[in-house]
């Protein structure tokens, strides 16, 4: 037997452990164990809770696999510390950085369905239900896991002892309130998160029974349009006619930003024309269609592109709220104030600088005055070159592992902290989703599909044995082919 087919068998062996210890009920109770810390980073006095997370939870474990610990205050926050873990063996060798965040998003206890509990772990067939269970804790957990299985098996044999790379583990909880502090964090920490590869699991597949593989994700821009003519309101028989309404005047403001179906009308919120490398990788996405969800609207969005384009290779913008009177006990009046609630979500390639005067400026030259333009939040747009090498790696070592050939999408369709790897870290960001959409992430009744875990840490046992075995196909896209931009 050569050695080449040797390896191939112990790193079949290493996956399929990695999976059978999903099925374990050690991993149930370690699962149900996290899914019990309520460690809600939206909730204040919840800095107890995240920080025991942290310590009795993360550390421990990782201690375990030869990692040292320090867990760090939040510079923004007392509520939401940090954990930096490290396994080095040798400070010549590459370093790939594993995220996850400890934090949820708040469990809505009275409105899940009868016998189940937010915190408690509940297993319903192939459904494990929690909060947490796939949003992030369940994600985070199945890789330490599956680095563990790769470690032990390495450890059995000391002629191949060592990964022959480093490990650093960053973990956060307050990715649920908007990652609070974790920008400034790791400004502060560079040195110490200094990697040549991010790699980490958070949001869903494209579908339950497609691997995907995410390389960054659109950007998103919260903000308001405000006309306040007058305090108060005005008997609209006696005035109407007489006085300006912010109502329609925010009518007419949106309908000049974005029209009747949906297009962007204002040139500088639409993006420029997308790499032939994003191309080529959206309109290889599969075309899914999840039992529940809505049917998409095929003459809604920008003309001439699919809708995978029009999520994963374009620009929307969206009217989240609309406030003007009182609905719920219409007068016959006209309001004084009226406001629109929009959020643009964005690909790289958007410029917003002088956001809020551009769009006022746009808005005046269509003969539209008195709206103030008020940006709220903004999380900026990032996306690794689909033609990386490490994400050929990536998906190559998934269809090594599962047989399937992995989604490939350039960005996800909503907004995650990406930007902090991508651009304060400049790292080339790869993400492996344990999701999937209809986990009901964020509402009441979230759950992980067992079955998604325990292929997810296969997949990622996979992935850090190939890193041993293949370190230049991993670890080049630092310096070699990040040139298409990884923010906006």
């Amino acid at each position: 037997m050569t050695t080449e087919t040797t390896t191939q068998d112990t790193r079949a062996e290493v996956t399929r452990q990695a999976g059978s210890h999903v099925r374990s009920p050690e991993f149930l109770a370690l699962l149900a164990a996290r899914v019990a810390r309520r460690t809600e980073s939206q909730a204040p006095g919840n800095g107890a809770e995240a920080r025991a997370y942290l310590d009795e939870e993360i550390v421990p474990e990782l201690a375990a696999l030869g990692f040292t610990s320090t867990v760090h205050p939040n510079p923004e926050s007392s509520e939401h510390p940090l954990l930096i873990a490290s396994r080095i063996e040798d400070e010549s060798l590459p370093t790939v950085l594993l995220y996850g965040h400890g934090d949820v998003q708040f469990a809505h206890d009275a409105q899940w369905d009868a016998g189940l509990d937010p915190w408690v772990l509940s297993e319903d067939g192939d459904r494990l239900y929690g909060r947490g269970s796939a949003d992030n804790k369940g994600q985070h957990t199945v890789n330490s896991l599956a680095l563990g299985t790769v470690l032990r098996t390495l450890a059995a044999d000391p002629a191949r002892a060592e990964l022959g790379y480093n490990v650093t583990i960053l973990i956060e909880t307050a990715e649920e309130a908007g990652s609070l502090g974790l920008g400034a964090f790791a400004a502060a920490h560079r040195e110490e998160l200094n990697a040549d590869l991010f790699l980490a699991s958070d949001g869903p597949r494209i579908a339950a029974e497609e691997p995907t593989l995410f390389l960054g994700s659109r950007g998103a821009l919260n903000f308001r349009l405000v006309c306040h003519e007058r305090n108060g309101d005005h008997h609209s028989g006696n005035w109407g006619g007489k006085l300006r309404n912010p109502a329609t005047v925010i009518a007419a403001a949106v309908n000049a930003l974005v029209d009747a179906h949906g297009v962007i009308r204002i040139p500088d919120l639409r993006p420029s024309d997308p790499p032939a490398s994003v191309l080529a990788a959206v309109a290889e996405l599969p075309d899914i269609v999840e039992d529940g969800a809505p049917a998409v609207d095929p003459d809604w969005g920008e003309p001439g592109l699919t809708p995978a384009e029009r999520v994963f290779a374009f620009n929307v913008l969206e009217v989240l709220a609309l406030d003007a009177g009182n609905p719920s006990q219409v007068n016959n009046a006209i309001p004084g104030r009226a406001a629109a609630h929009m959020q643009l979500r964005f690909v790289v390639g958007t410029d917003l600088s002088d956001f809020e005067t551009r769009v006022r400026t746009y808005l005046e030259s269509q003969g539209i005055t008195g709206v103030e333009v008020v940006a709220e939040h903004c999380v900026p747009a990032t996306r690794l070159d689909p033609e990386a090498s490490v994400v050929a790696a990536a998906a190559q070592s998934i269809v090594d592992t599962t047989g399937l050939k992995p989604a490939i999408e350039p960005n996800l369709g909503g907004t995650i902290p990406n930007d902090v790897f991508a651009e304060v870290l400049g790292l080339p960001t790869v993400w492996v989703p344990h999701s999937y959409p209809g986990c009901n992430q964020h509402a009441p009744n979230e759950h992980a599909l067992r079955s998604i875990l325990e292929q997810g840490a296969e997949i990622m046992a996979g992935m850090f044995w190939d890193m041993k075995q293949n370190p230049d196909a991993w670890f080049t896209s630092k310096t070699v082919d990040t040139a298409e931009g990884i923010g906006a």
